[in-house]
């Protein structure tokens, strides 16, 4: 492997960095205060090919690696998560799964929009009885013609209320457990679907999570995703690609939290010099620039396995339980350097510590994560 990013990709980081800190840090702070989706920031990225970064140039993506797409996610999220995981739902969770499993049509009608930024995707398997249980599923999709009819109610859906495609999960046939289980191309703007609520979060509240219920919802037969029976195995493909999204995430959070301790401790005195002179804060700064570095790494040899058509899964699933567990541990950190002033909104580093817990819970949480890579580690 080589650890020399390519110019290319260098300067993707710094403009993605350029456009976080110009465009999306001035507002970060009111907006997770005030829970306020982020609209124009949204269309920018959309513009800079920031919603469809590994999606083939052919349908309107950027045409770039999965390493490429970790540096994307990782700067937003180094200045503001919820920017960040709004991108990672549209280009994991969404295009990639359309990518991989859809039909020409689909990826002419749906890919070539969502990719493009013109449209927003959203994600749809959580329920409120099924959680890390995904094949507690009781939302059904009973076929009538060309048309299947949905009904149930989904829970965390990450940009629901402003998506314009849906990869939803439901049964089509429950008898017969996850093997019953279908994926579909949702419109949201078609009669039956609704916004039930929309999540009071403790963090990431820029970005609005949904719970959305489907009654009698009419999805055209071309719409379907994979065969019947298959959205068990699409979903787990699309997670699996998604948590080298959630890693970069954790590690741009745990990036922004150490960078704004590391300035803190340069700039506050105590008993007649820097903090950081102080042997307790200077290892800590030590420490979790390390940690750091070893969750970047983990994330981009997943990444790099992935564009070189390896298998991923166990490194995928080491990168996002490290890297996430890195950002709470760092955040942690961030706040005590900064003593009783990281308890307040004024310094970013208690929005970082809100931001960190949630990279440890969706799209598969730490324990899952370890389930699968001791799965992996006994497969051989």
């Amino acid at each position: 492997m080589d650890f020399q990013p390519s110019e290319d990709q260098q300067m993707l980081r710094e403009m993605v960095r350029q456009f976080a800190e110009k465009e999306a840090q001035p507002t970060a702070a009111h907006r997770d205060d005030e829970a306020i989706w982020p609209t124009e920031l949204v269309k920018k990225m959309g513009g800079l090919g920031l919603l469809g970064v590994a999606v083939n140039e052919a349908y309107g993506g950027a045409g770039l690696d999965y390493i490429s797409y970790a540096i994307v996610i990782e700067e937003l999220s180094r200045v503001d998560a919820s920017l960040g995981v709004i991108a990672s739902v549209n280009n994991s969770l969404v295009c990639y799964g359309i990518e991989q499993f859809g039909s020409d049509a689909q990826k002419r009608e749906i890919l070539t929009s969502l990719a493009s930024g013109r449209t927003l995707g959203a994600f749809s398997l959580s329920e409120p009885g099924a959680g890390s249980d995904a094949a507690a599923q009781k939302t059904t999709a009973v076929r009538d013609g060309d048309d299947y009819v949905i009904n149930g109610v989904k829970n965390w859906v990450t940009n629901g209320n402003h998506a314009d495609t849906i990869v939803l999960m439901a049964l089509t046939d429950p008898s017969k457990g996850v093997k019953g289980i279908t994926a579909f191309l949702a419109d949201t703007h078609a009669p039956g679907c609704s916004i039930v609520k929309v999540e009071n979060k403790l963090g990431i509240r820029s970005a609005h999570s949904s719970q959305m219920a489907y009654d009698n919802f009419r999805v055209p037969l071309w719409r379907r995703l994979g065969e019947e029976g298959q959205g068990f195995k699409v979903a787990m493909s699309i997670l699996n690609a998604g948590r080298i999204g959630i890693a970069a995430q954790a590690l741009g959070i745990a990036q922004g939290a150490y960078e704004a301790a590391l300035g803190y401790s340069k700039l506050r005195e105590q008993f007649g010099k820097p903090i950081h002179e102080f042997q307790a804060v200077g290892f800590t700064l030590a420490d979790m620039a390390t940690r750091i570095k070893a969750a970047r790494l983990l994330t981009y040899e997943a990444a790099w396995r992935k564009d070189n058509g390896l298998d991923y899964t166990k490194d995928a699933a080491m990168a996002k339980v490290f890297a996430s567990e890195t950002a709470m541990w760092v955040t942690t950190k961030a706040i005590q350097l900064h003593g009783s002033n990281g308890y307040s909104k004024e310094y970013p580093v208690e929005r970082f510590f809100r931001e960190a817990k949630i990279t440890e819970i969706y799209e598969g949480t730490s324990e899952i994560q370890r389930l699968v890579i001791s799965r992996e580690l006994t497969r051989a």
